[in-house]
């Protein structure tokens, strides 16, 4: 298959992860946040692992580590900006859910930020294709399992900031396919200039190792509860597990 299919569809299947939101409509609300806090175990551990044994090994390969490095902190400096200026919104609260917003155009920023975020994510899955088939494959699970808490919080926060659940299902989902148009950008960028790669995947380890430290693992933190904070381990050690099991089974 052409390079160029394999990344569309790639970022297709981002994509219709906006439809995860339906899995709340018939979940009961303490299953809903038990799950919640499990994904975004799952996501941290796979996001850390992800940056760790795949990304940053790979960009040390073309360049220097104190380049690499730069990079890196320089993907956490522009995504806290981001975050704090957009009001990048990662709702991975437990009892998100019940969160009130006053107003809809707080949706509609989270709707805005969002897409620039999927943008940002379709590039780093082409510059992953570009370098290997195997190696795009990880980073694409890598970016869902990251998408699938993140994006049953959105839904929980466009039907709260006064969207009916239809009409948040449709506008999450045509947020996420930004990430087709990243796809397909960065596969054009890269093949003009495919030394650019390694720089963009040292920007994309530090985005991940952000998310990761500054925005889900905070969360676990504030789990009261022993078992249910044993089990949100258990998740972020499946994490990281699954990615070096991918790493073994692809040799990326």
């Amino acid at each position: 298959m052409h390079l160029l299919l394999w990344i569309i569809l790639a970022t297709l299947i981002n994509g219709l992860v906006a439809f995860v939101g339906v899995l709340s409509l018939s979940l009961k609300a303490k299953v809903f946040k038990w799950l919640l806090v499990m994904f975004v175990a799952f996501s941290a551990g796979a996001l850390l692992a992800g940056a760790f044994f795949h990304i940053i090994p790979e960009a040390l390969e073309e360049l220097p580590a104190m380049t690499v490095s730069f990079f890196i902190l320089l993907g956490l400096v522009v995504f806290f900006l981001i975050e704090r200026v957009l009001h990048w919104h990662h709702c991975h609260e437990e009892g998100c859910e019940t969160h009130e917003l006053p107003t809809k155009p707080v949706s509609y920023l989270v709707l805005f930020g969002d897409s620039i975020h999927n943008f940002v994510d379709g590039i780093i899955i082409s510059a992953a294709f570009i370098t290997s088939i195997s190696f795009g494959f990880l980073t694409t699970l890598m970016i869902v399992a990251h998408e699938i808490p993140q994006e049953l919080g959105d839904f929980a926060v466009l039907v709260h900031g006064g969207f009916k659940k239809s009409k948040a299902l449709l506008y999450n989902f045509f947020s996420q396919l930004t990430c087709v148009l990243g796809g397909i950008v960065g596969y054009f960028f890269s093949r003009a200039v495919e030394g650019m790669i390694p720089y963009v995947l040292s920007f994309a380890a530090g985005g991940f190792i952000y998310i990761a430290a500054s925005d889900l693992i905070p969360q676990l933190h504030k789990e009261p509860k022993t078992s249910k904070a044993f089990f949100s381990f258990m998740f972020f050690i499946i994490g990281i597990g699954l990615v070096l099991l991918f790493k073994m089974l692809f040799e990326v």
